[in-house]
């Protein structure tokens, strides 16, 4: 079977998916798909309430189900941070793109990140920020077709990277 021709970010949450998501989807004409909002849409409610009544685990199974049945051709998704716990839908990724890992370093995420509950990060009880950076890094890495290390990067040349990567493939 081919493989897609979506291409899907994925990475910690203020990586920049969304961001460079949008940018890298004009550059090519592409369309952009932010999974969180079509979880919101989904549900009718804003993510950090879907955790708080759901629970972590309710959540992830609900994104898991709503990534897993993404159709599109020529689109960029950008899927939440822990879309990598829905084996499920990671396959599907698999399936239908090319999986772009937005690495970054804590000490910048850290500078990144505002209020984690607000934002909707899925956390579990009584884990740190360096705890769910630790978990998700392997999970990010097993998934990725490239990983792009945007630690100094700017949108701008974290865009160019991807498209050079993508082009060499």
């Amino acid at each position: 079977m081919k493989k897609g021709n979506n291409i899907i970010l994925i990475g910690m949450p203020g990586a920049g998916k969304s961001t460079i998501g949008v940018i890298l989807a004009k550059v090519k004409g592409y369309n952009f798909v932010d999974t969180d909002l079509v979880i919101q849409e989904k549900e009718g409610r804003l993510l950090h309430d879907i955790i708080a009544s759901e629970g972590t685990d309710g959540f992830i199974k609900i994104e898991e189900e709503v990534n897993a049945s993404i159709v599109c051709d020529k689109t960029v998704i950008a899927p939440g941070g822990s879309v990598i716990y829905g084996p499920k839908a990671m396959e599907h990724f698999k399936e239908i793109g090319t999986i772009v890992y937005l690495k970054i370093s804590l000490k910048v995420l850290k500078k990144r990140l505002g209020d984690l509950e607000r934002r909707g990060v899925v956390l579990k009880d009584g884990q740190t920020l360096t705890d769910l950076y630790n978990e998700r890094v392997p999970l990010f890495e097993k998934y990725a077709d490239i990983t792009v290390d945007e630690e100094d990067c700017s949108v701008e040349e974290t865009v160019k990277c991807i498209l050079n990567v993508l082009k060499q493939r």
